[in-house]
């Protein structure tokens, strides 16, 4: 029986990952730990307090070192790490993309992309509007991949799979658009 907060958010991030989002409960968490689904609010006072500690390790699992030293390619670095980050758990793409437009967590990004931002002399009118732009690319284009790779392999679809790499060049044009705005 687990009886750090740690332990459950590791168990929770593995069942996400295992069985889809659906899958996350209170009740399914506390049975797989063999506690009452009471017990899991020890530690998370509400299931939306679950998934953006669920979101925010996901993000953490996928931390990388940054090694750009040019703002486009820093938004690059950013922007690559979050996706993949996203990828590498069942679900992961709408448990961020979800936690993030609620405001519970989810955050480092957007505070990592704004800093990049100012630290580009970018107008201050243009960096939360870049920033939210920059993050809902993707978040949108790996909410998209994950579903479309998951329905694909149940068999639930029969789709190309083929626009799926065009990543880069969609960061790539948003970020020429808005060089395209700097003086």
């Amino acid at each position: 029986m687990p009886h750090h907060r740690s332990d459950v958010l590791a168990h929770a991030v593995a069942l996400l990952d295992d069985h889809g989002l659906a899958a996350l409960t209170m009740r399914r968490l506390g049975a797989e730990l063999d506690v009452q689904p009471s017990a899991i609010y020890h530690h998370f006072a509400s299931k939306q307090a679950l998934l953006a500690a669920v979101a925010d390790e996901i993000l953490s699992r996928g931390a990388r070192p940054r090694t750009a030293a040019e703002w486009p390619d820093q938004l690059r670095e950013v922007c690559s790490e979050l996706r993949h980050a996203m990828l590498a758990c069942t679900d992961g793409a709408d448990v961020v993309a979800t936690v993030s437009a609620f405001g519970l967590g989810a955050a480092a990004p957007v505070k990592e992309i704004e800093a990049i931002l100012g630290s580009a002399d970018v107008p201050d009118d243009l960096v939360a509007v870049a920033s939210r732009t920059l993050v809902h690319y993707v978040f949108g284009h790996a909410f998209e991949e994950q579903t479309a790779r998951q329905a694909v392999s149940l068999g639930a679809v029969e789709r190309s799979l083929e626009s799926l790499p065009d990543f880069d060049l969609g960061l790539d044009l948003v970020i020429d658009g808005l060089r395209a705005r700097l003086p």
